[in-house]
């Protein structure tokens, strides 16, 4: 059996270099999102972007056509909702407009909204049906738009309009 040879790793390891150079912020961005950490104490995200990069990188030698970004993205996604990630509590307090989402909504929401992927992606991705990745981005959604009232202002009249629904008196 023959080694490896050298100017095939040297050039593997350039080109993987250059993809985590230019794709690591936007994918510890995605990692930040899914902890819900805060930007500047990310611990988790850092450990979660990179296990992403290490099955990437040992994945480098690939079928032409197969993106590196696809690859990485799905394994940040099926690590956190399938991990100790989704069920270890958070070492920070959640901060940031996602920290009100649960686990699966925040890995829902940034697949589609923050990273464009489709729901039938997303829904293979996470081994859910596409009707239900459609609700619980959906739910998500309203969640992060429209936060519940602050403790203390419970009650109909007291809440806002868009708690009190359609077609119900002030």
């Amino acid at each position: 059996m023959r080694g490896r040879q050298p100017a095939r790793d040297t050039r593997r390891d350039s080109e993987f270099t250059a993809f985590a150079r230019g794709a690591g912020a936007r994918l510890l961005r995605a990692a930040t999102l899914l902890t819900a950490e805060p930007p500047d104490a990310n611990p988790r995200a850092r450990r979660l972007l990179t296990r992403a990069l290490a099955h990437v990188y040992a994945h480098w030698d690939r079928p032409p056509g197969e993106d590196p970004y696809e690859r990485a993205r799905a394994h940040l996604a099926v690590r956190f909702a399938r991990g100790s990630w989704y069920r270890r509590a958070p070492l920070v307090r959640p901060r940031g407009p996602l920290a009100v989402l649960t686990p699966r909504e925040r890995v829902v929401l940034v697949l589609r909204v923050c990273e464009g992927a489709g729901e039938e992606q997303t829904a293979a991705l996470l081994g859910l049906p596409a009707e239900r990745v459609y609700r619980i981005c959906e739910r998500a959604t309203v969640r992060v738009l429209r936060p519940p009232p602050p403790a203390g202002r419970a009650g109909v009249r007291g809440a806002a309009s868009w708690a009190r629904g359609p077609g119900r008196p002030s």
